[in-house]
């Protein structure tokens, strides 16, 4: 700054817009030469009217509506120009302010994650680590000890036992063989009426049955007995 710029004061220098207050003056400026736009068409379909109407009758207005044809057409083509660039602008702008927030969500992201490892040690998260394995080792070997029968069990000899269980089978597999032939209490008893007599020619014809049956009778009793 100069010597008169101190004496007599300087311009202040404006304090630079945030992100969001420039862009929306640049889309402000964008509406605002979109409507430069549309009034410089109307003017430029206006003065080509008023050509073809002169045309014959007027060559001199003609020409003088054909030179500001050309002027709003240059115009025009001047703010399309500024309207690409501000666009090109603004979008710059926004992508910046995008940033902007991802960078500060992800700096008091940062700062958070800081502040909760603040009272955290790595070795101390290691020897917690240790210690819990530790507990768990002995838990399980006190559990394996109280589910472990120590005076119960340990000294029957196995071998033993099967030929034990073996001498039970055969037993009871004796006393099945034995059980097969009917009992006493389930063999017929013997009629206790008189038979009725039958004259002699019967009785000497049925004999023959009557003493295979009283064969069968004696075996019967054979094996009850």
């Amino acid at each position: 700054m100069s010597f008169l710029s101190k004496v007599f004061g300087g311009k202040k220098e404006n304090k630079a817009p945030t992100t969001g207050e420039a862009i929306q003056q640049l889309r402000e400026t964008e509406e605002m030469l979109i409507k430069k736009q549309e009034f410089l068409e109307k003017k430029i379909e206006q003065e080509i009217a008023t050509a073809k109407k002169n045309g014959q009758k007027n060559k001199r207005a003609a020409l003088q509506a054909l030179k500001r044809k050309q002027r709003y057409t240059k115009q025009l083509q001047q703010i399309d120009g500024t309207l690409s660039t501000i666009e090109m602008q603004r979008e710059a702008l926004e992508g910046a302010n995008t940033n902007t927030a991802v960078l500060t969500t992800m700096k008091g992201a940062a700062d958070a994650l800081k502040a909760a490892h603040k009272h955290m040690d790595v070795d101390d998260v290691h020897d917690m680590m240790d210690d819990i394995a530790e507990q768990q080792d002995v838990a399980r070997e006190i559990s394996d000890a109280i589910s472990n029968p120590v005076a119960f069990g340990h000294d029957i000899d196995e071998d033993e036992l099967e030929r034990e269980l073996e001498e039970l089978e055969q037993e009871e597999l004796d006393k099945e063989l034995l059980d097969i032939g009917p009992t006493a209490d389930e063999l017929p008893e013997a009629p206790k009426t008189e038979l009725p007599k039958v004259p002699a020619s019967t009785s000497k014809a049925k004999s023959k049955k009557e003493e295979e049956d009283e064969d069968i009778l004696r075996e019967m009793q054979s094996w009850a007995s």
